[in-house]
């Protein structure tokens, strides 16, 4: 044991290093470990954005480590995710479940630091992010949400909604086109709980020192301003005073989002590779790893974090006592107002009302009765005409298409600057408006819905893609389905896209042939929980099939027996207008002594979940089957086998009424009739 003069010795040496410390560097050094160890990842980014981020967690974030969901926590996303260790370290020193030895296995398989953030992985983490710009849209999208639950549920000195959302951003995210859909519809919403902080290092991958201004010199403080955003320019990303005071002046904004631009130096710490291309995305190297330590002045070996740093940083004590303060207002929210309390409550746990499933299997009986020809999407307009004054949690909206996609319904409430509502108008923003639609699921308390034209469904894709593999509830309706749209042509038929989103892993998609099955795919979309869901609509008219209970039980199976013999001589497969075709190519092959079954499959991705033995109920092995639908034809080889046939289009669109390129393409009954008997032979 050492002397009691030596321990007031260590006692002072270690009192005045805490006074002196920079708190970030914890930050820093925690990610160049990280990623040296994992030789694999990006250091410069947290290095650079730590100083920011020290001053937002330890003096303004709303958090409680012990409770990464509370309802009314700030959210917290990084953008620019490549950056991940700034998260990762941050997390972990505030106090939550997100152990050291997971920072040591940063990158590795199955730990709770992947390379980019991953919704669901790491407690703490509100959205995956990587492909730059879509974090900033679901942060807008997150802010949304706030504003409309605020509007719905708070009440005088009752605000049990009221947080920020806090975006970290780089150069990559502000050069993607998403982020002017997102920032520009922020603006003209006047989202002034949405913050932004725009990292801006004058770097990117391609660029060393001063070169990236060849390809990115847009003036970004008067790009903003054109928006309508609070601008803070040139503050200095590195002086906590200044953080501080440009959060607090944006915090008091009232009725414009903020954005402070930062001015940073990437990979900050390091001698050699600070300021340099070559901090983005590689390892420090073992030698400059030393020499940042050296140089901020970081004695302490890898992954090894003083006490009093812990001390400094964490945040378990602080965020209980938020959280306590909130559940007290909580309390008296449900003691004053106790059914708009259990309603908010019954919302964001994601549940339907009690009587829902049973009002909805009413409402599709009466459907089948009443029957009528009508387009799918108008069907589409009438399932939401019901299930809106049945579910108030549904937020729609559709990108400059609302009279074509049939998308809004009498309760529909425009949201705007001033007022809140259920519907977005969101104007020709495709890929914003499926990557808000994310962050409005992502917050909770909401189902949002949005649409436009099945083949602009590609400006969408990766939006689509991150909503697979966040298992969101997001809802996107996409109507004009096929060459059945007619004279817009080739630029507007979506010949692939069927078959293009049926392959993303985790994404239903419905494509319905009449009002019932319409219904039906609608109930099957709010009622899953667990991955989004696409509706695909016609434009042109298409007729009732009748069904019995049963079949109309089974369409929530993704595909089921819609027409025909117990013992048939060959199966025809089909979806949404293409079904009746099926059954008037059935019809025509009974009359010739060919006996058939025609079976719908409105949603293949649901019916290949089912059990073995019901999918081969619907389609016995043996059987020669003909599918039929007005898109690309390869997809459908896996139910029909090399022997089989398939009628559809292998080519691009042309302009001409629905009737005539029906007939042009050969998608057809007579076209089904030949592949049938073709098959059977």
């Amino acid at each position: 044991m050492l002397p009691r003069s030596s321990l007031i010795d260590k006692y002072k040496v270690i009192k005045t290093m805490t006074k002196n410390m920079n708190y970030a560097d914890a930050i820093r050094a925690l990610a160049m470990d990280a990623v040296q160890q994992a030789n694999s990842g990006h250091p410069g980014m947290p290095m650079g954005m730590a100083d920011i981020a020290a001053v937002l967690w330890q003096k303004h974030i709303r958090h409680n480590p012990a409770n990464p969901k509370w309802v009314n926590r700030d959210r917290f996303v990084i953008s620019n995710g490549h950056g991940s260790m700034l998260l990762y370290a941050v997390l972990h020193l505030s106090g939550y479940d997100l152990s050291i030895a997971e920072l040591k296995n940063f990158r590795q398989l199955h730990s709770k630091t992947p390379g980019h953030p991953e919704y669901g992985v790491t407690p703490g983490v509100e959205t995956t992010t990587g492909p730059l710009g879509q974090g900033l849209a679901n942060a807008v999208g997150m802010a949304i949400a706030e504003k409309v639950l605020a509007s719905d549920f708070n009440r005088p000195d009752h605000e049990i909604i009221n947080h920020f959302t806090y975006v970290f951003l780089g150069d990559g995210c502000l050069m993607e086109g998403v982020s002017h859909e997102v920032c520009s519809l922020a603006g003209t919403l006047g989202l002034n709980k949405l913050v932004l902080f725009y990292d801006d290092n004058g770097i990117s991958i391609d660029s060393e020192k001063g070169e990236m201004s060849s390809w990115f010199s847009d003036d970004t403080p008067k790009r903003f301003e054109s928006y309508g955003w609070n601008v803070i320019p040139d503050v200095d990303g590195h002086d906590p005073e200044k953080i501080d005071a440009a959060i607090v002046q944006a915090k008091a904004s009232k009725h414009k989002p903020t954005i402070i631009c930062c001015k940073t130096i990437i990979g900050k710490g390091s001698p050699k590779k600070q300021n340099t291309g070559s901090s983005h995305g590689a390892p420090l190297g073992e030698d400059e790893v030393v020499a940042t330590r050296d140089a901020m002045g970081w004695p302490h070996p890898p992954f090894e974090i003083p006490d009093e740093v812990y001390a400094v940083w964490n945040a378990q004590a602080k965020g209980q006592a938020m959280e306590n303060d909130w559940a007290a207002l909580q309390g008296k929210h449900q003691s004053k107002y106790p059914d708009l309390n259990k309603e908010l409550h019954r919302r964001l746990s994601g549940a339907t009302p009690n009587d829902w499933a049973e009002k909805l299997n009413t409402e599709t009986q009466t459907w089948n009765v009443n029957a009528e020809k009508l387009a799918t999407r108008k069907a589409s307009q009438n399932a939401l005409e019901y299930l809106g004054s049945n579910l108030p949690e549904l937020i729609g909206g559709s990108a400059d298409l609302a009279a074509s996609n049939l998308t809004m319904w009498s309760g529909s409430k425009p949201i705007t600057a001033s007022s809140s509502g259920n519907y977005l108008f969101y104007g020709v923003r495709e890929f914003g408006m499926a990557a808000i639609m994310n962050g409005l699921a992502l917050h909770g308390g909401l189902i949002p819905y949005g649409a436009t034209f099945l083949v602009f469904s590609d400006y969408c894709r990766n939006a689509l893609r991150m909503a697979a593999l966040m298992n969101l509830r997001s809802i996107f309706v996409f109507t004009h389905d096929s060459i059945g749209l007619g004279e817009d042509g080739p630029t507007h038929q979506p010949v692939e896209h069927t078959t293009s989103l049926r392959i993303i892993p985790n994404l239903d998609v419905w494509r319905p042939c009449d009002a019932v099955e319409t219904l039906v795919a609608w109930g099957a979309m709010i009622k899953r929980v667990d991955g989004p869901s696409c509706l695909l609509a016609t434009r042109q008219g298409v007729p009732h099939q009748e069904k019995t209970s049963d079949q109309i039980n089974d369409i929530s199976k993704g595909g089921y027996v819609l027409s025909g013999s117990n013992n048939p001589q060959a199966i025809i497969l089909a979806t949404g207008s293409e079904v009746s075709l099926a059954i008037e190519a059935q019809k025509v092959l009974e009359s010739e002594g060919v006996f058939t079954r025609v079976v719908s499959m409105p949603a293949t991705n649901v019916f290949d979940r089912q059990d073995l033995d019901y999918r081969e109920a619907v389609l016995p092995k043996g059987l020669p089957k003909v599918a039929v639908e007005a898109g690309v034809t390869d997809f459908w080889r896996k139910y029909v086998g090399t022997e089989g046939a398939v009628v559809g289009v292998d080519t691009f669109g042309e302009s001409a009424p629905a009737a005539t390129l029906y007939e042009h393409f050969g998608v057809t009954v007579q076209a089904v009739v030949g592949a049938v008997k073709a098959v059977k032979s």
